[in-house]
């Protein structure tokens, strides 16, 4: 069988954002959903955010056992919606800790979790990360 002519090609890229794929015969399966990136979170939704943290915080009894520790994970949490990596284990501690030890604001810190900034900056994340993210909230 004689050798079948071979095809020479060139490629210059420059500045490639996401993927490529080059040559004959190839077949493209899109891992995504076809949505759209999430959108970046703009500081006036942050500081909606910040008021709804504080909110919470002027639930916090004046005084009583746990009222110093309320404040200090109320500061976590905050700490950990608003980093560039969203931290779902102190998210997940936070919501515990207030379920037993102050259960009269549990629902309020819950409502900080599932807060719409709190949702778009987990789902910016991406991945793994936002699976969580809606584990966390919906389990």
């Amino acid at each position: 069988m004689p050798d079948e002519p071979t095809d020479v090609r060139s490629l210059r890229a420059r500045d490639i954002s996401g993927q490529a794929v080059v040559g004959d015969g190839n077949h493209v399966v899109g891992a995504g959903h076809g949505a759209e990136p999430a959108a970046t979170v703009t500081e006036a939704q942050l500081a909606a955010l910040r008021d709804a943290f504080a909110s919470v915080r002027a639930e916090i009894p004046p005084e009583g056992p746990a009222t110093d520790r309320a404040a200090e994970l109320l500061d976590e949490l905050e700490e950990a919606v608003t980093a560039p990596q969203t931290d779902l284990t102190t998210m997940a501690y936070v919501r515990r800790w207030f379920a037993t030890n102050l259960p009269a604001l549990a629902s309020s810190v819950a409502a900080l979790l599932v807060h719409p900034v709190v949702a778009q900056l987990a789902e910016s994340a991406g991945g793994g990360l936002a699976a969580g993210y809606h584990d966390l909230v919906n389990g």
